[in-house]
């Protein structure tokens, strides 16, 4: 069919003919337009022709095969088909080689698209005959009452959707991981004790000292809402700024202390109230100066807290009120260190630059003198001295120290050496550390920190939010000293190692004790429920017997009485009676003794067993 004219201009001139002889092209050329291509292909029996009936590239015929027979290729049958291409040539060159590379990439990923579908395909099939083969093997004897196939296929999509109702529900029942459900006790290995893996000497503990009831019960009737106040002795270098850090952001309250960023201190206020219910330094800061020891908190705390509040009173009075308050309100705690592992790390701390110039050491009112506490270095600090110079000085307050900030310095004339010989001095200091450690409200041990949570959490009736980090890595085991060196370390602190094996003995005991408090406490509340339920089915047993022996002695008031009989009664009332014979032989004894004595009073002995049954009753019920 002949173009029109201005299609025919369109087009432009026809494309030039090959030449006679010349090779027919195996491969589209490039570098000639696709118009001329398609026009060429539309020509029958063209060269272009020949090329769309070739085979894809790299595919080659040879020489002496036969032509192809191909199709006569469709003529453009309207005007569109005929500016189809002239309107593609428009287009620039970069643009219709993206549409083409396009074409191409949709070609192969419907291809792609197609071999997953199949596989998938083949796989659902293939899982669908071995799942009905195992299905054959484990219901066998379904297969001869019709189609197994079919039935296998049911019994599999009904377990399937059983399944997965099931989860939905779990999951609105229980969304948590917390769920007792989801974690399988029964097919889990059973959970290590994580206060018995932080140290498993402690399994092998064998008490040295003999303590009370009283010493080892720990029971802190805190009330965070009222006065009481719980006073913090920080020790250098025990893991005292992490413990206080628990203290101020880890724990459960009513109304949670205020930390701000990038300040040190917290703000722990009661519930309702302005007042601060922790003495410690990141809550009221260095009010009594730094690290002070007992002696100064004793002195100084009621004075900083209850001064405040009482102000208005006369100072009499007020010096009364601070005597008889200061022993009630006042809760005080600390923790204690290993002795050589603390005083290597204040020498490691000391070598870096800390001095701790600002301590008061105030005792009986004044502080100490140069004379009576001379300075161990003339500098500004002590930075970089070696260890050696650090355990010769005599005046060294690392020597000792634990012992020292936990007795009363008042005892022994404070830092004045020359009040009482030193024997009896070290002698005085040891028991009334030894003392206040044992009459303070709680302590605790750097080496354990998850038995010091339990420790805390029980005897104030408080929790952690998250649980305490063992850290055995610290900047003291990092340091290596030989055994020389140790001894010496252990005869510098000779007052302090002596005091940790008193405070370990007895931080063990209270924490046995206290667990197997518990465990006496978990089973005394299992017998009560046990004992509660047995009422409970006792008083169900006897109120379900009295209408049958109405029964038997009139029928008129049994109708009276029980207006609707069961008709199971008597079957219930004998699998109750053997579950109480079996359960109390006792009653049933008494019972038959009463019998035998005299049959007209039966009635009597009955009353009494329900009388007792009643007492019994009202005692559960009041428990409850």
């Amino acid at each position: 069919m002949a173009l029109p004219a201005f299609a025919a201009r369109a087009l432009g001139p026809p494309p030039l003919q090959p030449e006679q002889g010349a090779p027919a092209r195996t491969t589209c050329p490039r570098r000639h337009s696709r118009v001329e291509a398609e026009l060429a292909a539309s020509r029958p029996g063209s060269v272009a022709a020949s090329v769309r009936a070739s085979p894809p590239r790299g595919v080659s015929l040879g020489f002496n095969s036969p032509p192809l027979q191909d199709k006569p290729p469709k003529a453009f049958s309207s005007l569109a088909g005929a500016l189809r291409a002239p309107l593609f040539a428009l287009l620039p060159r970069g643009r219709r080689r993206r549409m083409h590379d396009l074409r191409r990439r949709w070609d192969l990923g419907s291809l792609c698209r197609a071999l997953l579908t199949r596989g998938l395909a083949a796989v659902g099939h293939s899982l669908k005959h071995v799942l009905s083969a195992i299905f054959s093997k484990i219901f066998g004897p379904l297969a001869s009452v019709g189609n197994m196939d079919e039935k296998s296929n049911k019994l599999l999509l009904a377990l399937v959707m059983l399944f997965l109702f099931a989860v939905i529900v779990l999951q609105y029942v229980c969304p948590g991981t917390e769920c007792q459900l989801l974690r399988l006790q029964a097919f889990s290995s059973p959970v290590p004790d994580p206060y018995r893996s932080e140290d498993e000497s402690s399994a092998r503990f064998v008490p040295r000292y003999n303590f009370s009831r009283s010493d080892l019960l720990r029971k802190v009737d805190f009330d965070i809402k009222g006065d009481d106040l719980i006073v913090f002795l920080h020790i250098q270098k025990t893991g005292g700024t992490t413990f206080g850090r628990h203290l101020v952001r880890n724990i459960q309250l009513e109304q949670p202390c205020e930390c701000r960023v990038g300040q040190k201190k917290c703000t722990c206020h009661r519930p309702g109230k302005r007042e601060t219910w922790l003495f410690s330094r990141f809550s009221t800061g260095w009010s009594c100066g730094l690290h002070a020891d007992w002696t100064e908190l004793t002195s100084c705390v009621p004075a900083v807290v209850d001064g405040k509040r009482d102000a208005r009173l006369r100072p009499s009075r007020w010096r009364i009120f601070q005597i008889l308050d200061a022993s009630r309100n006042f809760h005080y705690i600390t923790i204690l260190r290993d002795p050589v592992s603390r005083y290597l790390s204040e020498w490691r701390h000391v070598q870096r630059g800390a001095t701790w110039k600002a301590s008061l050491h105030v005792c009986d009112g004044r502080p100490p003198t140069s004379e009576e506490l001379p300075s161990c270095y003339t500098g500004d600090d002590w930075s970089g001295c070696p260890l050696k110079e650090f355990m010769d000085c005599p005046y060294n307050l690392a020597n000792n120290r634990q012992v020292r900030m936990l007795s009363d310095l008042t005892l022994v004339g404070c830092y004045n050496l020359s009040v009482m010989p030193e024997k009896q001095r070290n002698k005085v200091l040891l028991e009334s550390a030894k003392s206040n450690l044992k009459h303070m409200a709680f302590f605790g041990l750097t080496e354990f920190q998850r038995k010091t949570q339990y420790l805390f959490e029980k005897t104030f009736n408080m929790n952690f939010i998250s649980p305490f980090t063992q850290y055995n890595t610290t900047r003291a085991s990092s340091v290596e000293i030989n055994e020389e060196i140790q001894k010496r370390i252990e005869g510098l602190n000779f007052l302090d190692m002596e005091l940790y094996s008193y405070a370990k003995d007895l931080f063990l005991q209270r924490y046995q004790f206290m667990r197997q408090k518990e465990h006496q406490d978990a089973r005394r509340k299992r017998q009560e429920q046990r004992k509660f339920l047995k009422g409970r089915f006792l008083q169900t047993h006897f109120q379900s017997q009295s209408p049958s022996q109405g029964q038997n002695q009139s029928p008129g008031q049994n109708l009276s009485q029980n207006p609707n009989p069961n008709p199971n009664q008597n079957l219930t009332q004998n699998l109750s009676q053997n579950l109480t014979q079996s359960s109390n032989p006792n009653l049933v004894q008494k019972e038959n003794r009463g019998g035998q004595k005299q049959g007209s009073g039966q009635e009597q002995s009955d009353g009494s067993t329900s009388n007792g049954t009643n007492d019994y009753i009202g005692s559960v019920e009041t428990w409850r």
